[in-house]
């Protein structure tokens, strides 16, 4: 089995895997009665994962396609989001009830997939060199959930994680805590591309040598 054919494998069995581990966490949500899909699909650990399968399942259909500038930007943004999810549940919301009470689908979402979206990324880089300014509009997603998620809040009274309930702290220690996160998701996009960037040279360079 050839590189890509083994890469389109695992792209679709981690895919199948992620999508088991949400649809059996909404299914034992619903058995308890607690299953409410405005509020379920509305974690941003469920919507992250929605579109690292997405990006998965089409990534493994044309593992041998054109590899446009545009298709590696969605790669890009799908592993932000995926290590935004990494991070934040596992240092601010461990223990939290975040409606993955299964254990073994909160590994899923919250550790082991978002694992292998960074080394993905790693094992096969960028065809196309993404710049700084281009890989800041991956925070237009996370920037617009958030404003959303907090004017349902404010409408419901329900909010998905406590950093971003004013209840606790009032809405200064909401900013400081978006604030941060924001930082923080600058810093990884700078991370990011660095890295696909030198791993696509790289690879460039090492196909031109043994050609």
């Amino acid at each position: 089995m050839d590189r890509a054919r083994i890469m389109a494998v695992y792209r679709i069995g981690f895919a199948l895997l992620a999508i088991a581990a949400i649809v059996y966490q909404a299914i034992a949500l619903a058995q308890d009665g607690s299953f409410f899909p405005t509020r379920f699909f509305a974690y941003f650990t469920i919507q992250s994962n929605l579109i690292a399968i997405v990006v998965f399942l089409v990534g493994a259909t044309r593992i041998r396609g054109e590899r446009t500038r545009g298709w590696e930007l969605v790669r890009g943004a799908a592993l932000l989001y995926m290590t935004v999810t990494l991070v934040v549940y596992n240092t601010l919301l461990a223990g939290t009830d975040v409606d993955t009470a299964v254990s073994w689908v909160n590994d899923v979402v919250h550790k082991l997939f978002p694992i292998v979206l960074i080394a993905d990324w790693l094992i096969d880089p960028p065809a196309t060199r993404l710049a700084f300014r281009d890989t800041l509009v991956w925070l237009a997603y996370p920037l617009v959930w958030v404003g959303l998620t907090l004017v349902r809040g404010a409408i419901d009274g329900w909010y998905p994680y406590p950093f971003l309930d004013p209840a606790n702290g009032g809405y200064g220690t909401v900013a400081v805590y978006v604030a941060g996160i924001l930082v923080f998701g600058v810093v990884l996009c700078a991370i990011i591309g660095a890295i696909g960037n030198a791993l696509g040279t790289r690879r460039s360079a090492a196909a031109s040598a043994s050609a």
